[in-house]
């Protein structure tokens, strides 16, 4: 089993490897300028890599880039090879990252928030306490004498 820091540097190497390769090399019209590596994961035993990736364009544009991606899966995984340099090059596993989706509904729900927000400010403009300005209790009398914590000379009197 390999350690984590390997893990991760071969992760990095896949990714970099990867993308230049999709960039330079591939000649792929399915591949193009718009699927953009996001990130790369490596198991423990440095076997397995999935390749995580985002394609601008609508579903149509996803699915042909897919395509794409597996029918490049071999030459990719050469080009890996190639410039890691270790005794088993990894089996790489295409998955389109769900991140850009997430981020938009995180998004989509701040901004409904913010009108929340603005409605209630709105509403609540003109609005006035309940009660008086100032909720907590004060002495009825103003004497200072009723005020006064009593002492134990008081109580004797």
């Amino acid at each position: 089993m390999a350690d984590n820091a390997r893990a991760k540097r071969l992760a990095d190497l896949i990714r970099e490897v990867v993308a230049q390769k999709l960039q330079r090399g591939i000649k792929d019209p399915r591949l193009g300028s718009q699927v953009t590596i996001t990130d790369t994961r490596v198991t423990g035993d440095l076997r397995e890599a999935t390749v995580f990736y985002t394609v601008y364009g609508d579903d149509e544009e996803r699915a042909a880039a897919a395509a794409g991606l597996e029918s490049a899966k071999g030459v990719l995984r050469s080009a890996v090879g190639a410039a890691a340099g270790v005794k088993f090059t990894p089996t790489l596993t295409f998955v389109a990252d769900a991140l850009p989706d997430t981020a938009k509904t995180i998004e989509d729900l701040l901004d409904k928030a913010r009108a929340s927000d603005a409605k209630v400010r709105e509403v609540s403009a003109g609005a006035q306490f309940a009660g008086d300005a100032d909720p907590y209790r004060k002495p009825e009398s103003d004497d200072e004498s009723d005020t006064a914590p009593k002492t134990d000379g008081d109580a004797a009197e």
